[in-house]
């Protein structure tokens, strides 16, 4: 159990972003050998969100979302003090999208940055909001997770384009006055075993790009499925049973579970390990797929007018590198107030 701080960090806002354009299975139909039922039977997803203006990039999907929380708080942008972009697919190497974003919406006295942490990227940075909110130090900070994932993704594979969609989700973390609610523990956990089953061959320092590189496809993003399915289900597992037992919670006491949305039968996998009702936990799978970073908090955001203050919620995640982990929430306020 995380020690008892006399200043605790809660989420007090939730904004999101996804865009308009609809990747559908029928669409994907006349791209690689693949069906309908197929995906669907495979995945749980019948359509992705992707981002189509080749102008744009992950940081328009985050101050997008961000700007809904600017307008729901009638927050000046001069009151941030931190931005923690989460994200694997920055708008370009050698600069920090997190800074971008700030300058880019006002955010004059933030300090920005980017947290790589595959999937489980927003409740990293999460965790390391509260951290900083709990000292003291900051009263304001904004954690977004946001990937524009469909630029590294090969739709001659249909392994992989049936899964991933675009889209990002913010939240404001700020000091609760109510002591009894806010970011209350977390376990986490990595493994660099699994960078062999899950990544992007070229791009980096170990093979930067060349012709050779493009020419083999080495820019598109690999995973070995199954492999990762097996890790997935046992880290996703493992993760919300410490956080339970650490807390000394059960699965009647949790209100909401929130998964990342990798895969429907992961989901499943992992509520029917725990013992946890599909009813409590939270999908949206079937409409926007894998938005990497963006998963957790659009699903809190879609989620955030049924949310009641005193809610148990267990954010949960498994990415590559391999990272997983849980974040135990009880919910600040009444979503249906904002």
């Amino acid at each position: 159990m995380k020690p008892t701080h006399t200043i605790n960090a809660a989420i007090t806002c939730m904004g999101g972003y996804v865009p308009e354009y609809r990747l559908t299975n029928k669409e994907l139909e006349g791209l690689v050998d693949t069906s309908d039922e197929w995906i669907r039977t495979r995945t749980g997803i019948g359509e992705r969100r992707i981002l189509k203006d080749p102008t744009k990039a992950t940081s328009d999907l985050a101050i997008a979302a961000i700007n809904e929380i600017l307008t729901k708080k009638n927050l000046d942008p001069k009151d941030i003090e931190c931005i923690i972009c989460s994200t694997m697919t920055p708008d370009m190497q050698l600069t920090v999208t997190g800074a971008y974003i700030a300058w880019k919406i006002g955010a004059v006295n933030a300090w920005g940055y980017d947290f790589t942490a595959a999937c489980c990227g927003f409740i990293y940075g999460l965790t390391t909001a509260a951290t900083y909110i709990e000292s003291g130090r900051f009263k304001k900070i904004i954690v977004v997770g946001a990937d524009n994932m469909s630029p590294f993704i090969d739709y001659q594979d249909r392994n992989t384009c049936i899964l991933f969609g675009d889209g990002a989700a913010a939240a404001l973390v700020e000091p609760s006055e109510d002591s009894s609610v806010g970011i209350l523990d977390s376990y986490f956990r990595s493994n660099g075993f699994g960078r062999q089953l899950m990544h992007q061959k070229a791009g980096g320092s170990l093979s930067p790009a060349s012709h050779e590189t493009v020419d083999r496809r080495e820019h598109y993003a690999f995973m070995d499925g199954k492999a990762v399915y097996k890790h997935a289900v046992s880290g996703m597992s493992e993760s919300i049973v410490n956080v339970m037992k650490a807390n000394n919670l059960t699965t009647e006491d949790i209100a909401w579970v929130v998964p990342h949305q990798a895969n429907l039968r992961i989901i499943e996998a992992v509520a029917q390990t725990v013992g946890m009702p599909m009813e409590k936990v939270m999908v949206n799978i079937e409409r926007l797929g894998n938005t990497i970073a963006g998963t957790i908090p659009l699903c809190l955001w879609e989620w955030e007018p049924r949310l009641k203050k005193g809610d148990n919620i267990i954010l949960v995640s498994f990415g590559g590198g391999f990272t997983w982990g849980a974040t135990l929430l009880k919910w600040a306020y009444d979503g249906s107030d904002v």
